[in-house]
């Protein structure tokens, strides 16, 4: 079996200002390389039959992205509209700002197979393409969030990979994020 990283991906988890949210301590092609030559600890299933999560023990200082709301934080929560690319339109998307979240024990690549990631429009000469990362303390995948859910029923000329929504996942995806945000520096 073989990965790349995705140009959709690679701004992310790697970005050139070398943002804290990102993969910490290691290069892309380091990163890529590791996970062609080291067994997870475990493979989840994805959101969909193209869609698997390989599980890591975190080998950087990378922080977890996903962090509690309670009474002490909810203050530094923010939001605005931002779009992930040039062609795709913003999405209201909110954040803390001014916590340190903890170092992750875990990285949970999320990799497409070739053929979805050709329907998408993003041919690859590997099996499979990482189109992102979670950081985690669990060895588990953290819900999708809501408007990723829609943005992928939407279809791939919206930035989505045509999956229909499931009502069900989208409202545990909800009770999950209604407790939890992301951060940034």
């Amino acid at each position: 079996m073989s990965i790349v990283l995705t140009e959709f991906a690679r701004p992310r988890l790697f970005p050139r200002d070398g943002r804290l949210t990102a993969i910490q301590d290691c290069s892309a092609e380091e990163f890529v390389a590791r996970l062609n030559n080291e067994a997870p600890l475990a493979v989840l299933d994805g959101y969909a039959p193209f869609c698997k999560l390989h599980v890591h023990a975190n080998w950087t200082s990378t922080r977890c992205s996903v962090i509690a709301i309670d009474a002490h934080n909810r203050h530094r929560l923010r939001s605005a509209y931002e779009a992930r690319n040039k062609d795709e339109l913003p999405v209201l998307v909110r954040w803390f700002e001014g916590i340190e979240p903890p170092i992750a024990r875990y990285l949970v690549p999320i990799l497409y197979d070739r053929e979805q990631l050709a329907r998408e429009g993003t041919p690859i000469d590997a099996d499979w393409g990482i189109v992102g990362c979670l950081y985690t303390q669990a060895p588990a995948e953290i819900p999708m969030v809501p408007i990723t859910m829609m943005r992928n029923a939407l279809g791939v000329d919206e930035g989505g990979s045509g999956v229909p929504l499931e009502r069900a996942a989208y409202r545990r995806s909800v009770e999950f994020w209604e407790r939890h945000a992301n951060w940034r520096p």
